[in-house]
């Protein structure tokens, strides 16, 4: 009886910590994209799965925080695609398709991958695969969005 309550507490903490660091879902990938380059940035995608704690510390310590910075909070737009998810989803073409299928036309094999779009699925920087170095992994997201922002003003959206 208590392995079985002790086994129940710590799926409910393990789920409790998960929802913490999930990030808004990406719904509309072609909108999301256009919304952020209006503001001059990009859309920035992490593809995550359910059992991947390399995602969630990704999440937890870089993404959420990224999004709350007054420096990027009113432009930047960060989405999540679950790699293991069946969720409905529009691509950048406008056409319905799932988490699941997306992730594998973008040929992402190995997650944490997070990725920087612009408009119409044009991609505006290397993703950063991987959780990489702890102490480096801000720099890398920085660069990204740096990069991305001189793409998107050197080639605006039609």
């Amino acid at each position: 009886m208590m392995r079985r309550c002790f086994a129940v507490l710590g799926l409910t903490l393990a789920l409790g910590a998960q929802a913490a660091t999930d990030l808004p879902l990406a719904q509309d990938l072609r909108s999301e994209a256009d919304t952020a380059a209006q503001a001059g940035a990009p859309l920035i995608v992490i593809f995550s799965r359910k059992d991947c704690k390399f995602c969630e510390t990704v999440k937890r310590d870089y993404l959420k925080p990224l999004s709350a910075d007054p420096r990027h909070a009113k432009r930047v737009v960060i989405r999540q695609v679950d790699q293991d998810s069946e969720r409905a989803l529009v691509d950048f073409r406008g056409e319905a398709t799932t988490h699941a299928r997306f992730t594998a036309s973008e040929r992402v094999k190995l997650v944490p991958v997070v990725a920087f779009y612009g408009p119409q699925g044009r991609r505006l920087a290397d993703p950063i695969v991987g959780a990489r170095l702890p102490d480096f992994y801000a720099s890398y997201l920085e660069e990204g969005i740096a990069r991305s922002e001189q793409m998107l003003k050197a080639r605006p959206a039609p």
